[in-house]
């Protein structure tokens, strides 16, 4: 893992666990970690890293609109074969 070093001005009122936890909801926002992944770096568990999300505005759920539009039409194919 890398260490990152990161110098902000003393009028930021930002604590270093709530610092964390924006750089690793961004990547995660972005796509850059998983789920899993994110929540190591902001160093919670996954279930509270997800409970977490919504306090920063982001989904749980981090799909783009055509991967959420092929996972609806999959699970409507599957339905229809079952």
């Amino acid at each position: 893992m890398k260490t990152l070093t990161l110098n902000l001005p003393d009028t930021v009122d930002l604590d270093d666990q709530e610092a964390v936890m924006l750089l690793a909801t961004k990547l995660y926002e972005q796509g850059k970690l998983s789920l899993g992944q994110a929540a190591e770096v902001s160093g919670y568990s996954k279930r509270t890293f997800m409970e977490l999300l919504g306090r920063y505005n982001v989904s749980i759920f981090n799909y783009d609109a055509s991967e959420l539009k092929n996972d609806i039409k999959n699970a409507g194919d599957y339905y229809l074969r079952h």
